[in-house]
């Protein structure tokens, strides 16, 4: 019978014959498991290189360009319902926003298993039964929805109390805001410092104030959404979504989702922004235009025709979202991270995995790392005025900054870096060492007051809840303003954390916290407290003001834009109103900004 196997005989020969520096290694890891087990390991990249290790190996071209603003684009999807049903029902169930397979078919190019999936976070609270939350932008006049990111983290779980904000729309919008073509709302809370009703910091004696919220839609009644002095430029639009209009769903495409190093055209993403038809964000087209003249990096965007399945076809914002390629087409060899809408900009120690909360890094991805990030924070926090008047341009580049400051403020744009959504990027070139910040999301511009000045500070809808030394605060003497009665505290109001004086530290009151929280942001807001800086960015907003609004270009960008959204199939009467409002703020925008000698120099 056969001898069997003794069990030294079952090891191979090779290891048989190096089992001492085997047995060596083996010991080894048992003392060090042993002594170092509960150790955290904090991962740092040290390779100094500058290349982008996620390629594009497939670019699928097209008969036209992607955002050729020129032609008449349409896309087509195409799903299986089942998967549609499957992705609806775990977001409705815990929020999760997974992507989905489908063929895309874009003027004419036929894709394969792209990948799409829902985008944003307030703007699709409707979709989960929550009461819904505004959109953003103009009442019925073509705005657009809340940012990417929407609120962060720091509101109570599971979004604003039941029906909104008190005051706002039947759905849930802010104080003296209204759900799209619905009527106007309730007044907002005396004192709340809300649109469509005077708080107790904003200008009195306005004429045509309304005496009840927002924009009334179109054909807004006489006076609607008018606050401290000028008309704000609207209430904001809330989107009734339904899974059973997927046309109008805000949907992120993902070329490459499936297919890896896949694009089309040079792009591995596509924004399609909320609203549809005669509420598409013609505002954030005119935004992105004024930007993209400056020499600032600007999303590319065009209108297009949408149709899902055997859905009717609906016109929609198709815009460039920030990803990778964006991101290494930024001028120079730089690194780019995208600020998170629950993040926050205060130092949280040398351990990087802290900031993966906070920043999400776009590019060379394995080659950078958060580190650069990680000593701007330190620095801003830690330094006295005095080190920040004198060595900021050690860090940022301050005349890049001075008009990024300047441009929020001109295009009346409250949810920048400084906003709930948390909408910019850091931009770090490798070879000056320095930051610069870039703009995204601008589907709330031109919903502010239109009479703000460079040293005012943009709100919800309208209004001045803080300016730049603190004066002129959502209250009186200059404290920040109350939040409207039976609505959670905030940061930023007088009943939340981060509430201030007009007196005190610029990175402590003027709308948040500074380094987080749900509105304020450290680095804009010392730039803008210390007078150090007055200089560089008055000369910015002296400059923007004459490309963006003396120059007629707005106006003259609005009448192209026109023409755009009826090409691609927004009916000429709709248009018509959504143009018409936008351009009545532009004009009051530009009146507003003619008279002040800090714009004008």
């Amino acid at each position: 019978m056969p001898r069997t196997r003794r069990l030294r005989d079952r090891v191979p020969v090779r290891l048989r014959h190096h089992w001492k520096p085997a047995g060596a290694l083996c010991a080894g890891l048992a003392v060090m498991l042993y002594a170092f087990g509960d150790a955290r390991i904090s991962p740092y990249v040290t390779s100094a290189s500058r290349v982008e290790a996620d390629t594009i190996t497939e670019n699928v071209g097209g008969t036209v360009g992607l955002y050729d603003t020129a032609v008449r684009h349409s896309i087509q999807l195409e799903y299986n319902q089942t998967d549609f049903d499957k992705m609806m029902k775990e977001f409705k169930k815990d929020g999760t926003k997974d992507s989905i397979p489908a063929d895309l078919t874009i003027d004419g190019v036929y894709l394969r298993d792209v990948g799409i999936r829902l985008k944003g976070n307030s703007t699709l609270r409707s979709l989960q039964g929550t009461g819904g939350m505004p959109g953003g932008g103009r009442g019925g006049a073509g705005g657009g929805g809340m940012p990417e990111g929407g609120f962060p983290s720091g509101m109570p779980e599971g979004g604003m109390p039941e029906g909104g904000f008190p005051g706002g729309t039947t759905e849930g919008g802010f104080p003296g805001g209204q759900g799209g073509e619905q009527g106007g709302s309730a007044p907002a809370p005396e004192g709340s410092g809300a649109p469509g009703r005077q708080g107790a910091g904003q200008t009195a004696g306005s004429e045509g104030q309304a005496a009840g919220g927002g924009t009334a839609g179109a054909g807004q009644a006489e006076g609607a959404g008018q606050t401290g002095g000028g008309r704000a430029g609207g209430g904001m639009t809330q989107y009734n979504l339904s899974a059973d209009k997927p046309e109008e769903l805000p949907w992120l495409i993902k070329i490459d989702e499936y297919v890896e190093g896949r694009a089309y055209q040079g792009e591995r993403e596509i924004s399609l922004r909320p609203g549809a038809n005669a509420q598409v964000p013609v505002n954030e087209a005119l935004a992105l235009s004024l930007i993209d003249g400056t020499g600032e990096p600007a999303e590319r965007y065009g209108f297009s025709t949408l149709k899902v399945n055997n859905r009717p076809t609906a016109v929609r914002l198709m815009v460039e979202n920030p990803d990778t390629d964006y991101a290494e087409a930024v001028e120079g060899e730089s690194v780019v991270y995208k600020a998170r809408a629950g993040g926050t900009f205060a130092y949280q120690g040398d351990d990087p995995s802290k900031y993966e909360t906070s920043f999400r890094q776009l590019n060379k991805v394995g080659s950078q790392d958060l580190e650069p990030v990680m000593k701007l924070t330190k620095w801003v926090e830690n330094s006295s005025d005095k080190e920040f008047a004198a060595d900021l341009d050690k860090y940022v580049d301050v005349d890049s900054f001075a008009h990024y400051v300047a441009t929020q403020n001109l295009l009346m744009n409250f949810d920048d870096m400084a906003g709930p959504g948390k909408n910019y990027l850091l931009g770090y070139d490798l070879n000056t060492k320095k930051f610069s910040v870039l703009g995204w999301d601008y589907n709330l511009t031109f919903s502010g007051d239109a009479t703000a000045g460079p040293d005012d500070e943009m709100s919800m809808g309208g209004g001045r809840p803080g300016g730049r030394a603190g004066q002129q605060g959502g209250a009186q003497d200059g404290q920040a303003g109350e939040a409207p009665q039976g609505m959670p505290d905030m940061p930023g109001t007088a009943n939340g954390p981060g509430a201030a004086g007009g007196d005190e530290d610029p990175a402590a009151g003027r709308g948040g916290q500074g380094g987080g929280g749900m509105s304020g942001h450290a680095l804009k807001e010392r730039f803008l407290g210390l007078d150090a800086f007055d200089a560089v960015y008055k000369k910015a907003y002296q400059d923007l003001y004459e490309k963006f609004f003396a120059s007629g270009k707005a106006t003259k960008t609005l009448k192209d834009l026109a023409e755009q959204a009826e090409r691609a199939g927004v009916p000429v009467k709709d248009v018509d109103t959504v143009v018409g409002t936008l351009r009545t703020t532009v004009t009051e925008r530009t009146a507003a900004l003619a008279k002040s000698k800090e714009a004008t120099g």
